[in-house]
């Protein structure tokens, strides 16, 4: 049986203007992390992630989002969603 285990706590949520990213465990530089729109549109990207990441929001329209980090093999580690309200 697969451990859910969280990699990443995300807040505020919903977000207005800026929104954090920051690792709980299992932190490595080498992870990507992407962010896609409900289209499926990848909207944002940061490569050679930081133990802490915040993302301005001002380029973002509102509504939700879907977040994923990514090994450097390009395999999911987490993904999630949060809502942008403006």
């Amino acid at each position: 049986m697969e451990s859910t285990v969280k990699f990443i706590k995300f807040y505020p949520n919903p977000a207005t203007t800026v929104i954090n990213f920051d690792f709980q465990q299992g932190y490595d530089r080498s992870y990507s992390f992407e962010i896609y729109n409900f289209f499926g549109k990848k909207v944002y990207e940061i490569k050679n992630v930081a133990s802490a990441n915040q993302v301005s929001l001002d380029n973002f329209n509102r509504g939700v989002y879907i977040f994923q980090l990514r090994d450097k093999t390009g395999k999911i580690l987490e993904s999630g969603k949060f809502q942008v309200s403006k």
